[in-house]
């Protein structure tokens, strides 16, 4: 069975990779096929410039994510079968720790190396990338701060869930998994309810919408949708980033409505509660229940699964380590997953443009269907998002339909 799973792995991580890239190239190559040319249906609103700077952002993108694939397929393979994760648990064993401590500093140690390897695409997808298309707003003072926030609160909240995470997997006996997974459902659901007032303003600015019109318009909207929230607020998201957005957050009394104070500068007030009413379509049709419905399910599954697999020795050493235990499973169950699990993609994708079909078509009923075309458009082209995905590519990863389907549809609505 050892050398099986090596087989295995190693034929799944290839497989993957080489799809990831393979569709990564079909992107770029459609895209520069009509780059010269903006689509018909775009004709009359976005220029040939503005389709072009969209297509080059796009590529640069592309490419960057590229490099970032076969680095991450590196990482992991040196990791697993090169051995490192092994000298690292062994490390940890030197230094005298034992126990729950060396099971929490072995997979912290793990986040910082990965977060050390991640750095360099995220400066440079950061501080080129968006700088070169104008897209970029933070200083490197900024990114400073927020990579330290993130990882002090990591620390402050990973690191007691994590331990909790192992604590239940020693203790729990032969069905740990179920245990884990009834603490993550409840973690999770605990973090969706704080993160708008406790962790969103540890990193942006939340005011008051203040356009007193603009707050009648859409508070009329609200009325009719029947939806409540904890009040409208505008992020300053112009510190970080040009592109434009709008969302709501949290739930029961802590849903809130957020706004991009960049997304208010580009459109016009009947544009932005066409936005907003496709966002209450994903409420009205419990998308977001939904998801997290499937999402529960596939944790389910997946440490089930983990949960039949950790005393199987052929299990860690089919993956490079000799070392068997809670936090050497975590791991290696984490780190070997995606690679089975990539060619799953187009099901979740699907299942997330049908969702945003539906929030078209609701807000289409509570608005009128040419705002909504009307901000999109000027969204698509404000961000440099592409008019002209690869069909597959799109198909693998994009969670929103193609801009040229999107409108269509809209406008037969």
């Amino acid at each position: 069975m050892t050398a099986a799973l090596t087989t295995l792995f190693l034929a799944a991580l290839a497989l993957t990779t080489s799809m990831r890239l393979w569709l990564a190239r079909r992107h770029v190559r459609h895209i520069a096929a009509h780059r010269d040319a903006v689509p018909k249906a775009f004709r009359e609103a976005i220029a040939l410039e503005a389709h072009q700077r969209a297509a080059d952002y796009t590529t640069a993108r592309a490419r960057l994510a590229m490099a970032d694939v076969v680095t991450g397929s590196i990482f992991v393979l040196a990791l697993t079968l090169g051995g490192l994760l092994q000298a690292m648990h062994d490390g940890w064993t030197t230094l005298g720790l034992g126990g729950l401590a060396h099971g929490l500093a072995f997979i912290a140690g793990l986040a910082v190396l990965s977060s050390v390897v991640d750095l360099p695409f995220s400066l440079y997808r950061t501080f080129v990338i968006e700088a070169r298309f104008g897209f970029n707003k933070m200083t490197l003072r900024l990114f400073l701060v927020d990579l330290a926030k993130g990882a002090l609160l990591g620390a402050l909240i990973g690191l007691p869930v994590l331990a909790a995470v192992l604590w239940l997997m020693e203790r729990m006996g032969d069905y740990w998994w179920l245990y884990v997974w009834l603490f993550w459902l409840g973690f999770n659901l605990l973090a969706l309810l704080i993160y708008p007032t406790v962790i969103a303003p540890l990193f942006n600015k939340f005011t008051p919408l203040a356009d007193a019109p603009l707050k009648e318009r859409i508070e009329s909207l609200l009325a009719r949708c029947g939806f409540r929230s904890s009040g409208l607020f505008v992020m300053d998201g112009s510190k970080r980033s040009a592109h434009g957005n709008a969302y709501f957050t949290g739930f029961g009394r802590a849903k809130r409505i957020v706004f991009f104070d960049t997304l208010l500068e580009k459109l016009a007030p009947a544009e932005i509660e066409a936005v907003l009413a496709h966002e209450l379509g994903h409420y009205k049709h419990r998308h977001v229940w939904k998801r997290i419905g499937l999402l529960a399910l596939a944790s389910f599954a997946f440490l089930w699964l983990l949960g039949h697999l950790i005393d199987a020795p052929w299990f860690y050493e089919g993956l490079g380590m000799r070392s068997q235990g809670t936090a050497p499973a975590l791991v290696l169950f984490s780190l070997a997953i995606p690679a089975f699990t990539f060619p799953l993609s187009p099901l979740m994708s699907a299942l997330s443009r049908r969702h945003e079909y539906e929030a078209d078509a609701y807000a289409a009923e509570q608005t009128r269907a040419g705002d909504l075309v009307a901000a999109l458009v000027k969204l698509y082209r404000d961000n440099a998002a592409t008019l002209t995905p690869d069909p597959l590519y799109s198909t693998f990863y994009d969670s929103h339909p193609p801009a040229a389907a999107r409108i269509a549809r809209l406008q037969s609505a």
